[in-house]
């Protein structure tokens, strides 16, 4: 890995793991942050349990965890932020879209997602970051989307630097101006979406904005209201 603070961080690459969250859960972190990578996992997962197919084709499975208090930042918004801007750097134009909290888009079809967990163990907070990058998966796949067409298999390693040195600088000096970059990379800003509770439908709103806790301000035809965590499905994406 080029360029990363070595004295900060600790690096694992795996040929396979089950999962590299559940890895880890299980390690002790000895520096700042602790990368792990693999190239194929067992029992991939997103939000709510989901799973994360997880072949041997190229793809990125990595997850950085550390024990720095950074509970307060909308972790999730902010690292599906730092991954499109890494692709779109690497292919040197604008080409993904985000939807919230932690989906990455490309031609409307889901490319990549972030998965955000914490562990705690006395007064300390491990906070996990889980990311699935598709660069190339089987046609019986393709209910997915994935990076094939920029072939960026090559380019996987850089792709994982270029997002872990943007994840530390972020981390280390966040500023107001990701709140912004957000919105402007949003499928659904000012677009009707569903919200769902696990799998049941609750209500039809107009997705209005985000705030500086990345929660989402919907308005539907009785009042605006912040929804902080949830399922929200948007017509016409995937």
């Amino acid at each position: 890995m080029e360029n990363l603070p070595l004295e900060r961080v600790n690096v694992e690459v795996f040929k396979e793991i089950d999962s590299t969250n559940d890895e880890a859960k299980r390690i002790n972190i000895e520096k700042e942050f602790h990368i792990i990578v693999s190239d194929k996992q067992t029992k991939g997962r997103g939000r709510k349990g989901k799973t994360w197919s997880s072949p041997n084709s190229g793809n990125i499975y990595m997850t950085i965890c550390t024990n720095k208090d950074i509970s307060l930042k909308p972790i999730s918004l902010i690292s599906g932020l730092i991954c499109k801007k890494a692709i779109d750097q690497l292919v040197d134009k604008p080409i993904i879209m985000l939807k919230w909290p932690n989906d990455i888009l490309l031609k409307n079809k889901k490319i990549g997602g972030i998965l955000v967990e914490t562990e705690s163990k006395g007064l300390n907070i491990k906070t996990i970051v889980g990311i699935g990058i598709n660069l190339n998966i089987k046609k019986e796949q393709s209910w997915w989307g994935d990076l094939s067409e920029f072939k960026l298999d090559e380019e996987r390693n850089k792709l994982i630097n270029l997002i872990l040195i943007n994840f530390i600088s972020v981390i280390d000096n966040l500023d107001a101006k990701w709140l912004d970059q957000w919105k402007k990379s949003c499928v659904h800003i000012n677009k009707e979406v569903e919200i769902y509770d696990g799998e049941r439908f609750v209500k039809t709103a107009i997705f209005i904005d985000i705030d500086n806790q990345g929660n989402a301000i919907i308005e539907t035809k009785n009042c605006r209201e912040k929804i902080i965590s949830g399922e929200i499905s948007i017509k016409g994406i995937y």
